[in-house]
């Protein structure tokens, strides 16, 4: 958006809009949105002035045009991903007004990444604080909240504290502007993206936020779950309906003071830890590269982006969609849990447990977290992890740093264990328990053969540096792929 204005400015002979600061970028979206003239005929562009665009900034011209066609009842909301600024949100609203889109789409800021659920309230503070603004959006803001940037970004502990207290703050700024909010959350199915049971999930929100509506995504294997036969879509809408109601009539209790405390030192720990494991040393994305299929993933039609924002670079540049999927199918389950243990471990050996564990008593967002950490370490098999390993690399380092890994994953283990004075997990989730023994005789020899097929395929590719032909494993590997989504249901 912001290179289309730009590009526009540019023709006009406006100066640069990617040069000007916010309080420029402001004004002049602002003035322009009172305007009654066109910025550009937007809805039929002069040709001479689009051929010197680029092709981002004619696909973007292109997408308003084509809402500009559309009946209102086909259009929802206009979600602006990695928002930042309150500009991000007016330049929508310009855009669409310059079309000429009969009916405009409500304009949605994504904050995703960990600084951007921090800056989030401030950014709506000044959004609502701004001349006209609230003419645009009939008394009603919609947020949506980013779960797998922001867990990709800071690992799922700091993730989730930051989540929480973004909508905190979004809740107490619209109440005070007297604005009604509803809450998009951006959730996916794996733990380290918000994936949790409904009532759990809504219970585990900070009280208030949840004020009659919200609204949820569900994505991949989760919509046929949950919504592929008539009555289980049924079961699973009645469920959304009474957690909202839920939420809303008997909104959960509100942290003590000192658990707050905690939770930001955990939160300051944790991503200290997930991020110098994750950015401190190449045998980390070597290790990523080689012992996951990360690279392979990007045969699956797992959506309509690719599974990287750029071409090379490092975890940054990695969609948040495969970082999860690629360690889900070796069974490591890392995002869901790096870093969580050297938080917890800032606490006392002999009063840890006790601490923990009244947190979990007596806060709903506490006790939903550590109820996902435990059901993702029942998924986690670090013995299948270890196979991976042996078959796909031979070397020292990267076998020593899978070790270490797996060591951390079995002394969280030990901490949560510690947590539960009466039976184990298993007895305390016996569906899932279930669940998981049943399907475990299927996925073990999908992840057998997935591992050997990644090993040949590319013994085969390295045969042949120069060709980018298909190879006789890759649909088989494909097969593996979506065998061991299916299997382990929490995928991403």
């Amino acid at each position: 958006h912001a290179e289309a204005l730009d590009a526009i400015t540019r023709y006009l002979g406006l100066g640069s809009y990617l040069d000007w600061d916010e309080a420029a970028r402001q004004k002049f979206l602002l003035d322009e949105l009172a305007n009654p003239r066109p910025l550009l005929p937007l809805s039929a562009l002069a040709p001479e002035a689009e051929a010197g665009f680029s092709d981002e900034v004619r696909e973007v011209l292109a997408t308003f045009r084509m809402l500009a066609t559309q009946p209102a009842e086909a259009l929802g909301a206009y979600v602006i991903s990695m928002a930042h600024e309150p500009s991000d949100v007016l330049a929508v609203l310009l855009l669409q007004r310059k079309a000429e889109v009969p009916r405009p789409m409500r304009v949605v800021p994504l904050f995703e990444t960990f600084d951007d659920l921090a800056h989030a309230p401030g950014c709506l503070d000044a959004l609502l604080s701004l001349p006209g603004y609230r003419e645009h959006i009939g008394n009603r803001q919609e947020i949506m909240i980013g779960y797998s940037d922001s867990a990709k970004d800071a690992g799922f502990l700091s993730a989730a504290w930051a989540q929480y207290r973004a909508q905190e703050g979004l809740t107490a700024v619209a109440a005070r502007h007297g604005v009604s909010l509803v809450l998009f959350h951006g959730r996916g199915g794996t733990v380290s993206r918000g994936g949790a049971p409904t009532r759990q999930a809504l219970r585990s929100q900070p009280p208030g936020s949840v004020h009659g509506a919200l609204r949820v995504t569900e994505q991949g294997e989760m919509i046929r779950m949950k919504f592929g036969l008539p009555e289980v879509a049924r079961r699973h809408l009645e469920r959304y309906l009474a957690a909202t109601l839920e939420a809303t009539l008997v909104p959960p209790p509100a942290p003590a003071e000192a658990w707050r405390t905690l939770m930001d030192r955990f939160s300051e720990v944790s991503m200290a830890a997930y991020r110098q494991q994750i950015r401190g040393h190449q045998a980390f994305i070597d290790y990523l590269r080689t012992v996951t299929p990360e690279l392979e993933l990007q045969m699956l039609p797992l959506g309509s982006r690719p599974a990287r924002r750029r071409a090379g670079g490092g975890v940054e540049t990695l969609r948040a969609i495969p970082w999860v999927f690629a360690w889900t199918q070796i069974r490591l389950m890392l995002p869901a849990w790096l870093g969580v243990l050297e938080a917890f471990e800032t606490l006392p050996e002999d009063s840890r447990a006790a601490t923990l564990r009244d947190m979990a008593a007596d806060w709903p967002f506490f006790a939903g977290l550590l109820d996902m950490l435990e059901m993702v370490m029942a998924k986690s098999d670090p013995a299948i992890a270890s196979h991976y390993e042996h078959t796909l690399t031979g070397r020292d380092d990267l076998r020593a740093l899978g070790g270490q890994l797996r060591g951390s994953r079995e002394r969280l283990v030990a901490v949560l264990a510690q947590l539960n004075s009466g039976p184990e997990w298993s007895a305390r989730n016996p569906i899932l328990a279930q669940s998981i023994r049943l399907r475990t005789p299927y996925l073990l020899p999908l992840h057998l053969l997935q591992a050997e097929l990644m090993r040949r395929r590319r013994a085969e590719l390295a045969s042949r540096p120069d060709s980018d032909a298909p190879t006789p494993y890759d649909h088989a590997l494909m097969v593996t792929m979506t065998g061991i989504a299916a299997g382990l249901r929490n995928t991403g």
